[in-house]
């Protein structure tokens, strides 16, 4: 093969070199050019700019609004945040007034008990010892009918008169109190 048949030749016969454009496919693409152009950017490009400016300020507005919204979230729930410590607190404040209350109610409730005890003992002390009067005041005039008896039946003679059974009577038992004092008084020492 041979080399200079791959160059190619300049066509002169033809007129015009196939580096070079012909003129009139260069002015008629250029008017196509500047009316596609003028086309696109009287029609297009306003269009578009448009659509831009408005998605920019949806954006922008969107924006503005989540700060707002946020800003409001932010506000309120700061508030229920204070509003939960304030129930915490005041929750607080009646556990601690109720346990006042409860310990004050015990100590009443005591108190009370500690009372009703005490006049119930009291009661008791008064009962019983009306019961020991009444038993030495009964056992006073069994002891009295008995030593009247006995002395009668040691002296031999009645002693059927009352005043004088009853002075015996006492002398009896003050001796036999005496007695009895001195025997304890001798056990204790």
């Amino acid at each position: 093969m041979d080399v200079t048949s791959l160059v190619p030749v300049p066509m002169a016969a033809e007129g015009h070199s196939p580096l070079m454009p012909v003129l009139s496919e260069v002015i008629l693409g250029l008017i196509v050019f500047a009316i596609v152009f003028f086309a696109i950017r009287k029609f297009v490009v306003p269009n578009f700019e448009k659509a831009f400016a408005e998605r920019t300020s949806a954006i922008e507005g969107g924006l503005a609004s989540a700060e707002t919204k946020q800003a409001e979230a932010d506000a309120k729930l700061a508030e229920l945040e204070a509003q939960l410590a304030d129930a915490r607190h005041e929750a607080a404040r009646i556990r601690e007034e109720a346990r006042e209350q409860g310990a004050q109610i015990v100590a009443e409730m005591r108190e009370q008990a500690q009372s009703e005890s005490s006049r119930i003992v009291e009661h008791g002390k008064a009962q019983i010892e009306a019961e020991r009067q009444q038993a030495l005041t009964s056992l006073r005039a069994e002891v009295g009918t008995l030593a009247t008896s006995l002395a009668g039946r040691i002296v031999g003679e009645a002693l059927e008169d009352d005043d004088r059974s009853t002075r015996v009577v006492d002398r009896f038992l003050a001796d036999l109190e005496l007695h009895e004092e001195s025997r304890g008084a001798g056990s204790d020492a």
